[in-house]
């Protein structure tokens, strides 16, 4: 009966989400899924869970629906309850949504369970390395925003509604979130793959802004 929950919540997420181009497509939940399920294994959590919360996690993401919060957790629920799903583990799974988010530096988000946990590290993991730079010039992108200005630095948001309405360069979103991730992860299996991806984000950055600064020394 699990497995058959899964693949219909598979078959579901991908038909709203195939395609769609600002980093937050089918594939980036199909990562976090996975990863969510690696993680999981490593830690001993409940896997129908933790997979069914990553498969949900961004189905109707607040950035794409004029930042409101609930529509997600509505879409989850309906959706959770559509399969007959027990109402325990539906809340389990709308709390998890609910808190998995990023929500700016001075923030906290704690989650209160090792499901949660396990999902929200997930979802970070696919924010930093090569895929997280990847994702973030696309979202970056699809927002319009510049790729970098240096006269608009980065600032630590103290609140959602602050980070919410942040509409800096993406470069500056690497300091603003990405670079913090690593320290914020809840497992052990996840810290340790972050590490590897933390030191690459790193080094683009060095490479970035070395090549940007070579201008600076071209003579008009």
């Amino acid at each position: 009966m699990d497995s058959k929950i899964i693949r219909q919540t598979e078959k579901f997420v991908q038909s709203k989400l195939q395609g769609e181009s600002s980093g937050h497509d089918w594939w980036h939940v199909y990562r976090v899924w996975k990863n969510s399920v690696y993680i999981a294994e490593e830690e001993n959590a409940d896997l129908l869970v933790t997979q069914l919360a990553a498969l949900l996690h961004d189905i109707a993401d607040w950035k794409f629906h004029g930042g409101n919060e609930n529509i997600g957790l509505h879409v989850a629920r309906e959706w959770l309850e559509k399969l007959n799903v027990e109402k325990d583990i539906i809340s389990h799974i709308i709390e998890i949504i609910k808190d998995i988010s990023f929500k700016g530096a001075g923030v906290k988000t704690p989650m209160k369970t090792i499901e949660g946990m396990i999902v929200q590290d997930a979802d970070r993991l696919d924010a930093i390395g090569a895929i997280g730079i990847g994702r973030a010039f696309a979202y970056g992108g699809y927002k319009g925003r510049e790729m970098y200005n240096p006269d608009i630095k980065p600032v630590m948001h103290e609140s959602f509604k602050q980070y919410k309405n942040n509409k800096g360069p993406t470069i500056n979103h690497f300091y603003e979130k990405l670079l913090l991730l690593k320290d914020l992860m809840n497992t052990e299996t996840a810290r340790e793959i972050a590490e590897n991806r933390h030191k690459f984000m790193e080094q683009f950055l060095d490479r970035f802004l070395e090549e940007w600064e070579e201008h600076d020394n071209i003579e008009k």
